[in-house]
């Protein structure tokens, strides 16, 4: 027991201490960025940077452990001010993810915080550069227009910004009632515009009915013998019905010649 206490055994075991203090284990979505002596270096006996064992040298190399997973970050909501003067609060969700760990470390302090005050400022500025109107209905091309800018913004950080959801846009109450009168007018104009066709359809087709009655007199007065079908049908007491001029026409036509 005594052993351990011994100058020797406190050497051996600062040594063993050394050892172990060496060796790092990564797991496979993770890669070591390694600096010797302030420079960038990788890590000894072919170890590389990951995943699975890296060994270091203790007491000189700084190992610093970068995740390439995808992170899912939330944009505060941000006050925007659109092209046609509406001022909106906005909120936002970025998806991104590191491609190049060492240029992650040593571009940028901290590429998380970095990235999402980019994408604060780039939300601001594509979406004051839109109309209302845009925002609302023409989500997919703006999502589509952030992706892209924050992407070039963040590619010299070996940051790789794979999504960019717009959640959601709150406006003014004011703006709301505005829109739900615009959106009543509209419907009521569809309403008008609807009957009107209908009404025209309905005249059209008595027009192009009546043309052929026109052209055929039978088809008049089988249409006058349905429609006193169509009365007698009914349970009324008495019954008026009108006498076509043509059914008399003979007989008045026999009373002149006898005149």
């Amino acid at each position: 027991m005594n052993l351990f206490f011994t100058p020797l055994g406190l050497i051996v075991l600062g040594i063993i201490v050394l050892v172990l203090m060496g060796f790092n284990v990564l797991r496979e979505y993770e890669r070591a960025v390694i600096f010797r002596f302030g420079r960038l270096a990788r890590g000894i006996f072919g170890t590389g940077n990951g995943p699975g064992v890296v060994i270091i040298i203790p007491l000189i190399d700084k190992l610093v452990r970068v995740s390439l997973r995808t992170v899912t970050m939330d944009v505060p909501p941000q006050d925007v001010i659109t092209k046609d003067n509406v001022t909106v609060k906005v909120n936002a969700v970025i998806y991104f993810r590191v491609v190049d760990q060492e240029r992650a470390i040593v571009a940028v302090e901290d590429y998380l915080y970095a990235t999402s005050m980019m994408s604060q400022t780039t939300l601001r500025s594509i979406l004051g550069q839109s109309q209302l109107d845009d925002l609302l209905a023409k989500r997919e091309e703006i999502n589509s227009g952030l992706q892209r800018i924050i992407d070039q913004q963040t590619e010299p950080w070996g940051i790789k910004v794979t999504a960019v959801e717009v959640k959601n846009v709150d406006l003014p109450q004011e703006m709301q009632r505005a829109i739900g009168r615009q959106a009543e007018a509209e419907r009521e104009r569809r309403s008008k515009v609807i009957h009107a066709e209908g009404e025209f359809q309905a005249a059209q087709r008595l027009a192009d009915a009546a043309n052929v009655m026109s052209q055929n007199p039978v088809a008049l007065q089988l249409r006058y013998l349905q429609t006193l079908v169509e009365i007698a049908a009914e349970k009324n007491s008495t019954t008026i019905f009108p006498i076509p001029i043509d059914i008399i026409t003979p007989l008045i036509k026999g009373f002149e010649k006898k005149g």
